[in-house]
């Protein structure tokens, strides 16, 4: 299972026993929102495109949407997610468990802006009932992102 690979690669920082399982579902923002007691906007949620032959994850607050002018200018290409059936094979994860940390191998991360005015966030851990509470520098330095960048746009 997917949550016993990030487990593994947390137990690497000595921060696994931070991950948080529930008994009921997490697996979209409204459900992870409600199992964590939290705002849906402090859900880092991480969603996945096709760019050329690449796999790129971007992971964004609970209440960002995908910006099209913005991503086509961060990446010189229209938007295109993974297919759901597509997800696991190709990330690591399962759609509804997607997340950032022990991904396979040349899938890229970024973090989305929309998650800095946040102390900390709740991403998933690979499974469609966990999540662990991260600050920016945490979310940075465990997912291995690339970089920040500004794709998307927030409800007004």
């Amino acid at each position: 299972m997917a949550i016993d690979k990030v487990k593994s690669y947390f137990k690497e920082f000595g921060i696994e026993g931070r991950i948080q399982e529930f008994e009921v579902s997490s697996a979209t923002v409204a459900l992870a929102a409600q199992a964590l007691n939290c705002e849906e906007c402090r859900i880092a949620k991480t969603l996945s495109f096709h760019i050329n032959d690449k796999v790129v994850l971007i992971v964004a607050a609970g209440d960002a949407k995908i910006d099209n002018p913005k991503y086509k200018a961060q990446f010189s290409c229209k938007a295109k997610m993974l297919a759901f059936e597509e997800a696991e094979s190709l990330i690591g994860h399962a759609v509804g468990g997607v997340c950032p940390f022990a991904v396979n191998d040349g899938v890229e991360v970024y973090l989305d802006n929309s998650l800095k005015r946040f102390e900390t966030v709740f991403p998933a851990c690979g499974s469609s009932n966990s999540a662990i509470e991260l600050t920016m520098d945490e979310l940075e330095k465990y997912s291995n992102s690339l970089a920040w960048i500004d794709v998307c746009k927030l409800p007004v």
